[in-house]
Parts: structure tokens; sequence; C-alpha cells
């Protein structure tokens, strides 16, 4: 439990609250007051209230669910066992263990020349009713208790009986000496092991490397790297276009390289469909509507700015050019009445003379404003 420590061993605490509100003054009325209220509820719930931070959810959950042991301890177990995280968390729940201890019954750690684990690591589960108790060593350390030292580093020699600290070998040395790079005695995995020196091995020249399809070797120090092919290649020995093994698709073999096929100068007809212009790609073309044309139905068609409505049959005509027309309609009616009148049909006599009545007003009111107008103008 990862709180269990943090929440119960509350000295910051009750040492922040020993003395709360009492100063000086009267030492003994004080000594009487503080006595009474070392062991109050009230400076209990001081103590809990910051015992976890509010936004710890954890803590408090934990804290919450062992409320009523604090209280007992608090109240009634804390002259005989005074540490709180010795009696709640070791005795009573038996989540921890004292320091240098582990597992269920507490075992205790490996104990080396310096303490735990010869104070070169950590006790795998220490403080804890958890872990295994194996040492767990420090960068540069190996062995039961870390005495040895870890591969790539070497101890020197001291005449005067004390140990020294384990120092990093040369990079590529799995043993050695010292820290140079003459020093080695074996070398770590990808180096070879010449004249006390770790020499890279090439594993691009050997059969040690293993790469996917349409992939190269690439060697790197002590090891290699997969490096994917150019896109002009269908597998290759190495980067670019002039390392290919084959060509792609859409790519021709110029000289030593595999150059892109312009397939928009090369093809007769590359676009088939119609209104359509040819884009070169790498290693491609598309085709698409050529400049002033849209795509609709998978049909290029001209694209026309949108029609506005249909214009009506006189839509065009000036006023002069409607009159004119309305002249001659109403003549053609006139026409028609003067010939029924003239077979002595009194009705259409009636409307022929009214129509010419009509008409010549009309004509004359027309010409009236034309003369009138004319004669204000100084016409």
């Amino acid at each position: 439990k990862p709180h269990i420590k943090h929440t119960y061993k509350q000295r910051p605490g009750l040492e922040r609250t020993a003395n709360k509100n009492f100063g000086g003054g009267n030492t003994a009325w004080e000594e009487e007051k503080l006595a009474k209220y070392s062991r109050s509820e009230t400076r209990l719930l001081e103590i809990v209230e910051a015992a976890c931070e509010k936004s710890d959810f954890e803590c408090n959950k934990l804290l919450e669910q062992i409320e009523d042991q604090v209280e007992t301890w608090w109240f009634h177990r804390q002259q005989e066992a005074p540490d709180l995280f010795e009696w709640l968390c070791i005795e009573e729940l038996r989540l921890c263990c004292p320091p240098g201890r582990f597992g269920p019954e507490c075992a205790e750690c490996p104990l080396g020349p310096g303490g735990v684990c010869g104070g070169l690591g950590r006790c795998e589960g220490e403080g804890t009713r958890l872990g295994d108790g194996e040492c767990v060593c420090d960068p540069g350390y190996s062995g039961p208790l870390c005495q040895e030292c870890a591969d790539g580093y070497y101890r020197e020699k001291n005449s005067n009986g004390t140990q020294p600290p384990c120092s990093a070998c040369y990079h590529s040395c799995k043993k050695c000496s010292g820290p140079q790079n003459y020093k080695c005695l074996d070398c770590k995995p990808g180096w070879i092991l010449h004249d006390n020196k770790c020499v890279d091995i090439d594993e691009c020249g050997t059969e040690l490397a293993r790469c996917p399809s349409n992939t190269y070797c690439f060697n790197t120090d002590g090891s290699y790297e997969c490096r994917g092919c150019d896109q002009a290649c269908v597998g290759c020995m190495g980067s670019g276009p002039a390392r290919c093994k084959k060509c792609a698709r859409g790519y021709r073999l110029t000289g030593a390289k595999c150059l892109d096929v312009d397939e928009c100068k090369e093809k007769a007809i590359a676009c088939p469909g119609l209104n359509e212009a040819c884009f070169n790609e790498e290693g491609s073309f598309r085709c698409e509507c050529a400049e002033g044309f849209i795509r609709r139905d998978s049909i290029c068609v001209e694209n026309l700015p949108p029609s506005g409505p249909e214009k009506g049959l006189f839509d065009d005509m000036t006023d002069d050019e409607v009159l004119v027309l309305q002249q001659m309609f109403f003549g053609v009616v006139i026409c028609a009445l003067a010939t029924l009148a003239a077979k002595g049909d009194m009705v259409f006599t009636a409307i022929f003379i009214g129509g010419v009545a009509a008409m010549a007003g009309y004509w004359l009111s027309e010409k009236g404003d034309r003369m009138l107008d004319g004669f204000l103008k100084g016409r």
C-alpha cells in the first residue's frame, strides 16, 4: 500500500500540534491545559485532516477505512505504543515491515559490508509484506550482495585494502582492465576482440543480417538496421534509385538509375476521356478535367455559370415597341368589329363605334400630351 507509511507516520502532524496555542506566560497553567489538549479529540481531528492532500483519493479512502484503529490508538494505546506507524501498520494491520525486512513474516534482507545489499542496491520488497528479498543492484554492480562489477564496468586494484567503486569500460567492452578502448578483455554483442580492442562486426557483409523484402541492411556500431528501399525500386542493395535490383512500375532504368516515366508525354492518349488533361506524378500519372471543365457523372463537361430565370416573350422589347404592338392588336380587333357591324348586327356596331371612339381619344390624348410638352419646352 503506497500511502500507508505516509498516512500513519504522523510525526510531522504530532510535532506541529504539540504546543499549539501555548507560547509562554503561566507555565503551570499551560502545562495543565496542554496535557488535556495533547490527548484531545480536537488535536486528533487536526492531525487526521492534514494527513492527506484533498486531491489524493487513495490516501483519503485508506484513512477512512482505518478510522476506528486510529481512534483506538489515540485514546487507549498511545502511551504503551507511542509510534503510530509501528503499532498500526506493522502490528495491527500487518501491511508493513520494519526497515531492512520484507515479506509476509518480515524476514531479514541480505546484508553485506555496507548494510542491506552491501549498501549498493535495494532489497526487493523491503518495508512491505511483499517481494522476494533479492538485491536489486545499483547501475554498475551485480552479484547476490551487489559486490561485483557488472558487465561493462571494472574495478581498479587498490593497495590500501579498501574496495574502490566500479567504473565504466569503453562502450564496446563487456569486460576490461581500464577505461581506454585498448583495454578490452571481452566484447559486447556486435563486436569482436582484436589486439585488446573491440572492432565492430559489419553484419551487412555477412549472413548475420536478416532484412525483409524491399529493405536493405545498414551497418551501425555493434548492430545493423533494415531500411526501406527507394520508391523507384523493387528490392535494393542500398539507398537511392541507383541501388535498385529492379525498377518499380512507373519507373525505367536510365543509365544506372530507375527514373520516373512521364506517361503524359510517352503515351499517345494517356487520358482517353473527353476534355481530360494528363498530369504526371512520381511513378504514375493522373487524369483530370481540362481547364474550364468539371466532372459530372464521370464525364468532363463545360463549367458554365449558372443561368438565371428564362425571359418572357416580351422581356427584351422597348416601351415604344410594346406601344406599337398594342396598337396593332387593337387595330385587328377594330377591323373584326367593323366587319361584323357591316352585316347589320347592332351589338357589334355599338362595340365598333365605342372602340373607334376610345382609340381616337387615346390617340388624341397622346398627341395632346406630346404637343403640350413640346410647347412648354419651346419646340
